[in-house]
């Protein structure tokens, strides 16, 4: 099936009929300054039933800022969600994030059939 976009999408899948794109499973990459921010976000997030789960990694990150090049610890929020929640989740994400600019991607996804089944219950 070929890539869609948003547009094409949303009028295609105006019926009733769930679209299959909206029902596909997606990651959502978000970085945040410490933990406490970033559990908070995924707790907000799974209470809105926007995700059916999330993992919280601390890392490094290395990014030009403001004319410097910063390196500090910080901590990634994969949370999965369905590509048809995204838009909501990333709008929650900008409403509750510290960050000026946050980095909020989404990362199409596949997996076991047990597993996505059970993501999109968690999200419906």
């Amino acid at each position: 099936m070929p890539h869609l976009s948003g547009k094409v999408e949303a009028s295609f899948c105006g019926s009733r009929v769930i679209c299959f794109w909206e029902m596909k499973l997606a990651f959502v990459y978000s970085t945040f300054p410490n933990r406490t921010s970033a559990r908070r976000a995924a707790l907000h997030l799974l209470r809105k039933k926007l995700i059916a789960c999330a993992n919280i990694h601390k890392t490094e990150s290395s990014y030009a800022w403001k004319g410097k090049v910063v390196n500090e610890a910080e901590y990634v929020l994969v949370a999965k969600t369905t590509s048809g929640k995204f838009a909501k989740v990333k709008r929650e994400i900008e409403r509750i994030h510290p960050y000026e600019i946050p980095c909020i991607v989404r990362i199409p996804a596949d997996g076991n059939e047990k597993y996505l089944r059970w993501a999109r219950r968690m999200v419906s």
